[in-house]
């Protein structure tokens, strides 16, 4: 979501600036600053700029530089001679261009003539504001491909890791059974091989991880399809590593295995890694 456009437009006695800016946001967070000028434009603005970039916290702006050698600001000459003579009656004795100093300081002085919109500018301008939104659309687009990128190097690492992890299970099997073997005899008493056999069987089921390795291989792949679709996926991305989360730490609790905690120690660093990136996805 995060990106930056900008698009100017020169009219014969101003110029016109706009600029969009857009971070991370859950949902859609517009603040848009106008010329008073323009204001009433600013519902039918809102409503283009939401369909255009869906969410993100999004400042859009539209500024005026003034090119030309008149200005709406006018002197108000009756209010300021007006001023002078009051100040006249108080000081008959003082320099008239003194109180005009003095009288042009006062309130409403100055009068701005209000400017009407020109309906031919405004679709110059409406063209420049489509422009600045473009170009944020295509800042976030490359933006999307690095993301795209960076997405699949996890996934392979988390997947890599995963298949490293398993490949150390019958090693973990073998010392869960030598650590127990080696507990009976130390207790130097007689036991049941059958029932020893049973019993070492329901303790391994519930420390086998293959079904959290078909699932999470599952969110693996599903995620990449997802991440590949055409619509708008960043909450849903976000589902799919919560449920990621959850069968690599029910690997990890189950695990009992220094190197094997240690492989499941670098996938939970990757899955941070996607978390944190998936906030800039739509």
């Amino acid at each position: 979501m995060t990106g930056f456009g900008k698009a100017s437009l020169q009219l014969p006695t101003k110029k016109i600036t706009v600029e969009v800016k857009s971070l991370n946001s859950k949902g859609l967070d517009l603040n848009v600053r106008m010329p008073s000028v323009y204001r009433e434009m600013e519902l039918g603005l809102r409503t283009q700029i939401s369909t255009k970039l869906e969410r993100g916290k999004i400042d859009f702006g539209i500024y005026i530089e003034s090119t030309a050698e008149q200005t709406s600001t006018k002197v108000n000459v009756p209010v300021v001679k007006n001023y002078i003579a009051q100040l006249q009656e108080v000081y008959p004795d003082a320099d008239v261009t003194e109180l005009m100093k003095m009288a042009v300081r006062m309130p409403d002085t100055l009068k701005t003539e209000r400017e009407e919109i020109d309906e031919n500018d405004w679709e110059q301008i409406q063209v420049t504001i489509n422009e600045a939104l473009e170009n944020i659309l295509s800042f976030r687009k490359d933006e999307g491909a690095s993301l795209e990128r960076e997405f699949n190097l996890r996934i392979g690492n988390i997947r890599q890791y995963m298949e490293d992890a398993l490949a150390l299970d019958p090693e973990r099997v073998q010392a869960i059974k030598d650590r127990l073997q080696t507990a009976i005899s130390e207790l130097q008493v007689n036991v049941d091989e059958n029932r020893f056999e049973q019993e070492l069987i329901y303790y391994l089921e519930k420390l086998d991880i293959t079904e959290e390795k078909v699932r999470l291989t599952n969110h693996l792949d599903y995620f990449l399809e997802t991440l590949n679709g055409n619509e708008a996926n960043g909450r849903k991305l976000g589902f799919i590593t919560q449920e990621m989360g959850r069968e690599i730490n029910t690997m990890g609790s189950k695990s009992n295995h220094a190197q094997m905690q240690k492989l499941v120690v670098m996938m939970k660093d990757e899955l941070e890694k996607i978390k944190e990136q998936v906030l800039n996805v739509l």
